[in-house]
């Protein structure tokens, strides 16, 4: 989430012509807005996650997404008008559904088929998907009084879906503009995938798109000139240029400091490491016409996690002081007097639910002890708290890093089981991601005078819907995440980065290709300097300073992502310059629409693969 202004924390409904209603906004056709658009958005979330290992807070798409859908109806239909009370409940259950993703549809799960091949159905998966999530709600509703009220922390996102919300309903026309924005980019990025889809695919019978790629060739020496691959071309190497409006949406919306880290973590990884392991052959080429994705990846993937994972946890180091506030300041949310919050009754209830849910799941579906599993969600507690502070303070909930702790946790205390290794480590994530979103959503609710308690129900409503829909699209996506995953067509970085911590503990340093061992040392120590840089060096030095994170993905993901998001991020940062009026007020909403249009098609596109066979 992108930083905002600091807002005064009162309530800002004293300021603001819209009385709260006694129902505070949850209204049935506020929560089944927020389900519908949520559940939608959820399949975007999971379609980007699988390609490039990101997603998006969708609550500000909801939001005008909403207010157009019942604005229009209010024109045609006469309804009611829709209250900025009723879009709070609405952005709040949206976006509840659209971060399902980070309950291991996008990374633990996909990652446990792929070491056990394994595989879980619909039902299984959405009562896991909500179990987990179930777990996330509890723990924000309690700290909503502590890190809102009491610590007043800014909560950025939370802030701009605010300011959003107060922007549309002071200049009504002014939403509609950015709507338009928005639908704009969801049918150019729509329309393209489906033509290229029926030209290239359906027409013409071609197994994929085709890239264009670029006339250069790199000379290969050692053991794979030994074994007849002299030269690699850009097509070996994954250089191309991919027609994907998503990916160059993706660019526009993370920053052109990350898409520049993108694009030099792909140069070193595919243009100078993987092609020195080539020539050492502790990789492998592929098929001199074809990409060489597939079998560099296997040895690429462990430098590439060890950089992300080491500049995760040293930057989350940072936030030591965070930690300790936050199990210093432990306060629960609920009261017994009713002030808005849940009741204490209801709080603790919630957190019951949701701790029996979440152990009973990791022990019928994965097998996974009674006693590890307990364990795996009381860790959660902590580390959920955890994260919603630094998501509070810096806008950024780290959902890897917390899943990473347990992880190394489980580790130890049950080697060699990768299903508690990853499952735990799964609670913790999802857990860690629906704690911060709705801390978010509260913190807008906070700015413009809504009662928390509607917001948490419409919270769980979205939870429900996100992990109905989002199971859904995992399985409609990769039916066969064995065959399909880690590949060009769906490289799936999360899925990657679990799957390679776990297998360490399941299998030792004896298990990484020849090679890796030294490279995830130089990489993992090149994380922890670029990490301390980003938080150490004066401001005006850490534009400079490449992101890790983006770095070490860019060794996980095929080299032509990397080249079309820098060029989207290179495209939003020139328009900011020439019309920096326009991108100001719809730059990111119409790069979110490049995104969710091409990922709503690619499901639709996967159903008719399904449908016709």
């Amino acid at each position: 989430m992108s930083a905002a202004p600091d807002l005064d924390p009162a309530p800002a409904a004293q300021a603001l012509p819209h009385p709260v209603p006694s129902h505070g906004g949850f209204t049935a056709r506020a929560v089944a807005t927020g389900m519908l658009i949520g559940g939608t958005l959820s399949l975007c979330n999971i379609y980007a996650g699988l390609k490039i290992g990101w997603g998006f807070n969708m609550s500000v798409t909801a939001v005008l997404l909403s207010f157009a859908f019942w604005k229009a109806l209010e024109r045609t239909a006469g309804t009611a008008t829709w209250s900025m009370f009723e879009n709070n409940n609405n952005q709040t259950a949206a976006s509840a559904a659209a971060s399902i993703s980070s309950a291991g549809l996008v990374s633990a799960i996909p990652a446990l088929t792929l070491l056990t091949g394994e595989t879980w159905g619909w039902t299984a998966l959405a009562i896991w998907t909500g179990a987990v999530s179930l777990v996330g709600v509890g723990v924000a509703a309690g700290l909503r009084r502590q890190l809102i009220e009491v610590d007043a922390l800014p909560f950025p996102g939370g802030i701009a879906t605010a300011e959003t919300l107060k922007e549309i309903y002071g200049k009504g026309q002014e939403a509609m503009k950015r709507v338009a924005a928005l639908l704009s980019g969801m049918v150019a990025s729509g329309v393209n995938k489906v033509a290229l889809y029926a030209w290239f695919e359906v027409a013409q019978k071609k197994h994929d798109i085709p890239h264009l790629s670029f006339p250069f060739t790199l000379a290969l020496g050692g053991a794979a000139a030994t074994a007849g691959t002299t030269a690699a071309t850009a097509r070996n190497l994954t250089f191309s240029l991919e027609p994907s409006m998503l990916l160059f949406g993706v660019g526009g919306l993370i920053g052109f400091r990350a898409c520049v880290s993108l694009l030099v973590g792909a140069i070193v990884a595919w243009w100078i490491v993987g092609p020195f392991a080539l020539a050492e052959g502790w990789a492998q080429p592929g098929k001199p016409e074809g990409s060489w994705y597939g079998p560099m990846l296997k040895w690429l993937l462990w430098p590439g996690v060890a950089m992300m994972v080491t500049a995760a946890l040293t930057s989350f180091a940072f936030s030591w002081r965070s930690v300790l506030a936050a199990l210093h300041n432990v306060r629960g949310g609920a009261s017994a007097h009713d002030d808005g919050n849940l009741s204490r009754t209801a709080h603790l209830t919630l957190l019951g639910v949701a701790t029996v849910a979440a152990v009973a799941c990791q022990v019928i579906l994965f097998g996974i002890p009674a006693w590890a599993a307990t364990v795996g969600v009381l860790l959660t507690f902590v580390l959920a708290l955890v994260a919603g502070r630094v998501s509070g303070e810096t806008g950024i909930t780290p959902v890897g890093a917390m899943g990473k702790v347990t992880q190394l946790l489980f580790g130890i205390l049950t080697p060699g089981n990768a299903a508690a290794n990853l499952m735990a480590a799964n609670v913790t994530g999802g857990a860690a991601s629906q704690c911060g979103d709705l801390l978010h959503d509260l913190k807008t609710g906070k700015l413009i005078g809504a009662p928390p308690r509607a917001q948490v129900y419409s919270q769980l409503f979205g939870v429900m819907a996100g992990a109905v829909a989002g199971s859904a699209a995992y399985l409609i996506l990769v039916p066969d995440p064995k065959g399909m995953l880690l590949t060009d067509a769906w490289p799936a970085p999360a899925v990657a980065s679990w799957k390679a911590v776990a297998e360490i503990f399941q299998t030792g340093l004896a298990g990484i290709p020849k090679g890796a061992v030294e490279a995830m040392a130089i990489a993992g120590a090149a994380g922890i300097v670029l990490a301390l840089a980003e938080k150490k060096l004066p401001l005006a030095a850490r534009k400079w300073v490449p992101s890790p994170a983006s770095i070490g993905l860019a060794f996980v993901i095929p080299g032509y992502n990397a080249v079309s998001i820098f060029l989207g991020g290179l495209f939003a940062l020139c328009l900011g310059k020439v019309a920096p009026e326009w991108s100001k007020s719809y730059l990111i909403t119409t790069a979110a629409g490049l995104v969710a249009g091409e990922s709503l098609m690619g499901v639709a596109v996967a159903l008719h693969k399904l449908a016709t066979g």
